[in-house]
């Protein structure tokens, strides 16, 4: 038995390793491969081809935005838990399964109603000043 354990120990040392020596080859490949010297422009942004201007810092964006990423990002994750459901489906009773199912989209719908009753969903337009 302890050989066993030392060789399930072996497994994981080694999968450790492996995942170090691929996070590290990637710095030194990228410090071998990259031009020796760096210049002013090089240290700029690359934004479409367009020389950038101003500071990232004046740019402010309005809560609604973080708001969708939020809401999405609570969805996205709720979303997942319908994959086991449906892989499970055959072995749960029909009825309870189907049950079960309605009553998590119908709280997943309860959030959504919430949400656009509270008025996250609105965006205000911005008018241009010139």
């Amino acid at each position: 038995m302890p050989e066993q354990n030392l060789l399930d120990y072996m497994y994981v040392f080694f999968f450790f390793l492996v995942g170090l020596v691929t996070a590290v080859s990637q710095f030194v490949i990228s410090r071998l491969i990259s031009p020796p010297t760096i210049q002013d422009k090089t240290r700029e942004p690359y934004e479409c081809g367009m020389d950038p201007y101003g500071s990232a810092w004046d740019i402010r964006f309005n809560i609604t935005y973080y708001l969708y990423a939020l809401i999405f990002l609570a969805f996205d994750v709720d979303i997942l838990y319908l994959f086991p459901v449906a892989a499970a489906f055959d072995t749960v009773s029909g009825v309870r399964g189907v049950v079960e199912l309605f009553i998590f989209i119908a709280i997943l719908s309860l959030a959504i109603i919430y949400a656009w009753a509270k008025g996250v969903f609105s965006w205000e337009k911005k008018r241009k000043v010139y």
